[in-house]
């Protein structure tokens, strides 16, 4: 691996471990270990995470929950601060209309919730994990990091979770379709998988024993990167898909809107590996696209496919940043030559565009000015065209000194905005209306 996103890969492990821990290769969860359990590059993933072989009907139905140890938790005189956890399994419906068992957790706050209304809820869409099963999000809340020689996780969603929990707020994380759960391939990127997950993650938080918040309560959804794209797309169904989740405000940062575009920008760059992780995903949710990769995918493609398809990102940062897709390929073109040539990847890529319909509820679209992993145009974009259909939008341009590296141009807005952020959405959590400034858009880099 070239030398930049070695170093890339170390800076990150080290700065997003909040209360870092090495677990061994085996029994790293310390939970159940029945005849479903299965293993993931020497982390066992307890049986918990293996759906049951029928599910209910009602999508948010909880399938199963069973308490969640937090790696960060201190004692309190009523009960553990930050919060009491819950890991829970619940029942959405994919982008082919089939019921899909979805893994999670819901953490109670210990702080009381001092805004207007009863306690709010948000729904934490994560930031892009991997496809290994050992990189869910509910399993980083328990383990932060992971290093047992044969992959390194990062929980870094853990930050705006403990701060939104430290507000009073209770706070739901979805695993998405497919990351946790054994059943199944992580359908990375995929709009309609993502935005139901997230909702459906709300309905599930409403029903648990556990969980202080009501269909009264004020609901907001909080996202950057794929977790930006996952609520920007949840924004837009919501009417449709889950008119019961009224939203009091939706937090997308950096959401990639167009992955014709950001496939382009993270080809042969820090998270070229993420091209893997979108393919596999893509292959599951069409299996018509196929015949495709098979006329283009050589055999080191097969392998690297294969490879990733049970890596975290500090896994794929290692193995394959700088990597291009060039190399993956019979015929020496990039997958973005290939979307060219082929009609039916572009019918697929644009059915995933987000912004083509109007979100219900106020948003918040950031994006840093010099992010050219997931392309700042083309989030620009997403605000301009639901502006555009009288969505009430507050657009954010994070202003920050490109530093030559993708990665980092990509991460720094999360840290520099994420604090404005949070505070935005307790506003709208706390019943403050949203402002729009959809009229400075021809001025707003």
């Amino acid at each position: 691996m070239p030398p930049r996103p070695r170093m890339l890969a170390a800076a990150i492990t080290a700065a997003l471990a909040v209360g870092a821990q090495a677990v061994p290769a085996a029994a790293a969860d310390g939970a159940a270990t029945g005849p479903s359990a299965t293993t993931s590059r020497g982390v066992e993933i307890p049986a918990f995470y293996t759906p049951p072989s029928e599910l209910p009907g009602a999508d948010g139905t909880v399938i199963r929950s069973e308490p969640l140890p937090l790696a960060l938790s201190l004692p309190g005189i009523d009960g553990p601060l930050p919060g009491r956890a819950t890991r829970l399994m619940y029942k959405s419906t994919d982008a082919n209309g089939e019921a899909v068992a979805v893994t999670g957790a819901y953490i109670e706050p210990a702080a009381k919730w001092r805004g207007d209304g009863p306690r709010p809820l948000v729904a934490v869409a994560p930031g892009t994990m991997g496809q290994g099963d050992q990189c869910a999000a509910s399993m980083a809340l328990e383990h932060p990091l992971r290093l047992n020689g044969q992959t390194v996780s990062v929980g870094y969603e853990d930050l705006s979770v403990y701060r939104l929990l430290l507000r009073g707020v209770a706070v739901v994380v979805t695993d998405y379709v497919g990351l946790g759960t054994t059943d199944r391939l992580h359908t990375y990127v995929n709009r309609v998988d993502g935005a139901h997950a997230v909702l459906d993650a709300v309905r599930a938080a409403r029903s648990l024993d556990s969980s202080s918040v009501t269909s009264e309560s004020r609901v907001g959804l909080f996202g950057y990167s794929q977790g930006g794209g996952a609520t920007a797309a949840a924004a837009e169904l919501q009417p449709s898909y889950a008119p019961d989740v009224e939203l009091s405000g939706t937090y997308a940062g950096a959401p990639p809107a167009d992955l014709t575009e950001v496939t382009e920008a993270i080809d042969g760059g820090d998270l070229a590996g993420a091209l893997g992780w979108s393919l596999n995903g893509f292959l599951q949710t069409e299996p018509a696209l196929r015949p495709i990769a098979d006329r283009y995918v050589n055999e080191a493609g097969e392998k690297a496919l294969k490879d990733l398809s049970t890596m975290c990102v500090g896994d794929a940062l290692f193995a394959y940043g700088d990597r291009s897709s060039t190399d993956w390929t019979k015929t020496g073109q990039s997958l973005g030559d290939i979307i060219r040539a082929e009609p039916a990847l572009q019918a697929f890529l644009a059915e995933q565009r987000i912004g083509s319909r109007k979100p219900g509820s106020p948003v918040r679209v950031a994006t840093g000015t010099s992010d050219d992993l997931v392309p700042h145009p083309q989030a620009r974009r997403l605000a301009v065209e639901w502006c555009d259909k009288g969505a009430k939008v507050t657009y954010v341009p994070v202003v920050l000194p490109g530093v030559g590296s993708g990665l980092l141009n990509h991460f720094a807005p999360l840290l520099a905005d994420q604090g404005n952020a949070i505070s935005w959405l307790t506003d709208r959590l706390s019943g403050r209306p949203a402002g729009s400034n959809c009229w400075s858009m021809p001025v707003q880099p």
